[in-house]
C-alpha cells in the first residue's frame, strides 16, 4: 500500500471531518509503514462544508458580526481563499436551526439577513465567486432578509422595507432591485443543494420543512399564500423567475431568491464539495480510498457524502471502505453504489453519550481502521 486517500465526512456532535480523517490517517500509518496519507476534508453541503473546502485547499477563516435569526448580533465565520477571490459561506451559520432554542424557534419571526450581511463582507473583501451551503436553516422568508441586506427592496404599501420574517412577506407590495450592491453584477453564485422541493404547495418549504421549524398549520397555509404572492411579484421584476425550478424550497425558499435575484446555479452538496476540494486529482493514484460519516443506512446513497466520494473513486476502478459510528439494516444498499465493506466503530455496550465522546470516538475509529487495514494486508 503506498498511497491512501482519507475523504470522510464528520461524525456530527462528536469527530469533525478533519479529526475523523487524522485518526485513519494514524491507522494507515501503524498498519502501512511509509505509506503516504492524504486527508481530504468533506462534507454534503451543509454543516462543515466550509471547514471542508478551506481546510482543503489551505485558505482562510474570516470572522464577523452579523444578525442571527432573530436579529440579535452574533460571531459567524465563512471562508476566503485570496487567491481566486472565493467565499465559502454557510447560511446556518448566521441564520442556522441550532442556532436557536427550541422555545425561539418560529418560521414567522426567523431572518436570512445574517448571510446577506456574510456575502456583503466577502464583497467588501474582493470576493466575485461565491460557493454557498444552505442546510439547517431556521427559517422561511424566501430568501427576502438576505436580499434586503444585499440592497434590494421589499416594500410594503407605505413605501417601506417589510419586516423580518415570514410574517414580513405578507406585506409585499413592491419589490425594487435598482439599489443593490452593484457589484453583484460582477459575481457568482454556486449553491450546495440537494432538496428538490418547490417553494409553494404541497411538495413546497412551508408545507415539508415547516414543522420542523416550529411552524403551526395555520402559519403553513398562511406562509405558502405569501411565498406564492412574493413569487408573483417577483415575476413582474424578472420575468424569467421559475417557483417550479426544483430546489427553489430549499432552506425556506432562500433557494428561489438565490437562483433568481442572485443568478445561482444549485448544484450536488457532495458533488460541489469534490470539485472544489480537488479530491479528484487525489484519488487517481491511490491505491485506496477511505470514506464514511456518522451514520450509515439506506438513505446515504442519496446525496450523501460517502456515496459521492464512492462513486467518484469507482470511476478510476479504486476500492472504497468506509467507516461509521453506527448502520442500519439497509446500509447494505450502499454495497450497490460503491462502497465496497463499511465497518461500525463502537467495540463494546455504551451510552450514547459515550459513543460520541469525542475522545472515544477518535480511538475507537483508529483503532477500528487499524484491524480492518490489518486485515487487507494479510496474504489470504
Amino acid at each position: 500500500m503506498k498511497k491512501v486517500v482519507v475523504a470522510i465526512d464528520s461524525f456530527k456532535g462528536s469527530l469533525t471531518s478533519f479529526e475523523a480523517g487524522k485518526a485513519i490517517s494514524e491507522a494507515v500509518n501503524a498498519v502501512y509503514k511509509g505509506a503516504e496519507t492524504i486527508i481530504s476534508p468533506i462534507a454534503d453541503g451543509g454543516e462543515g462544508t466550509t471547514q471542508a473546502i478551506i481546510s482543503a485547499v489551505n485558505g482562510k477563516f474570516v470572522k464577523m458580526t452579523v444578525c442571527n435569526p432573530l436579529g440579535k448580533k452574533i460571531q459567524a465565520t465563512y471562508g476566503y481563499l485570496p487567491e481566486t477571490k472565493t467565499a465559502v459561506i454557510e447560511m446556518s451559520a448566521a441564520a442556522g436551526i441550532t442556532l436557536l432554542s427550541e422555545n425561539e424557534r418560529n418560521p414567522m419571526n426567523t431572518t436570512t439577513y445574517g448571510v446577506g450581511e456574510m456575502i456583503l463582507d466577502a464583497i467588501s473583501k474582493g470576493c466575485r465567486k461565491f460557493v454557498v451551503g444552505i442546510g439547517g436553516s431556521a427559517t422561511n422568508d424566501g430568501g427576502v432578509g438576505m436580499l434586503q441586506a444585499l440592497g434590494f427592496e421589499f416594500l410594503d404599501k407605505d413605501g417601506n422595507q417589510v419586516s423580518a420574517g415570514a410574517k414580513g412577506l405578507k406585506d409585499i407590495v413592491t419589490i425594487k432591485t435598482e439599489n443593490k450592491v452593484k457589484e453583484l453584477d460582477e459575481c457568482s453564485f454556486c449553491v450546495a443543494c440537494d432538496v428538490k422541493n418547490v417553494l409553494c404547495g404541497d411538495n413546497g418549504c412551508s408545507a415539508i420543512y415547516g414543522p420542523q421549524k416550529g411552524a403551526t398549520p395555520e402559519m403553513i397555509k398562511n406562509m405558502d399564500l405569501w411565498l406564492d404572492n412574493y413569487a408573483k411579484l417577483t415575476q413582474k421584476v424578472i420575468p424569467g423567475a421559475d417557483v417550479n425550478l426544483a430546489g427553489t424550497g430549499a432552506a425556506g425558499g432562500i433557494g428561489f431568491a438565490l437562483v433568481t435575484y442572485l443568478n445561482a446555479v444549485l448544484e450536488s452538496g457532495i458533488e460541489l464539495v469534490i470539485k472544489e476540494t480537488g479530491l479528484e486529482k487525489h484519488i487517481l493514484n491511490a491505491d485506496l480510498i477511505i470514506t464514511g460519516e456518522g451514520r450509515l443506512d439506506g438513505q446515504s446513497y442519496m446525496g450523501k457524502a460517502p456515496i459521492g466520494v464512492a462513486k467518484l473513486a469507482k470511476k478510476h476502478n479504486k476500492p472504497v471502505i468506509a467507516f461509521c459510528g453506527c448502520v442500519t439494516d439497509d446500509a447494505i444498499v450502499c454495497n450497490e453504489h460503491g462502497i465496497d465493506a463499511f465497518f461500525p466503530i463502537v467495540r463494546k455496550p455504551c451510552t450514547l453519550e459515550e459513543a460520541m465522546d469525542v475522545n472515544n470516538s477518535y480511538k475507537n475509529l483508529k483503532d477500528t481502521a487499524c484491524q480492518v487495514l490489518r486485515l487487507i494486508n494479510t496474504k489470504i
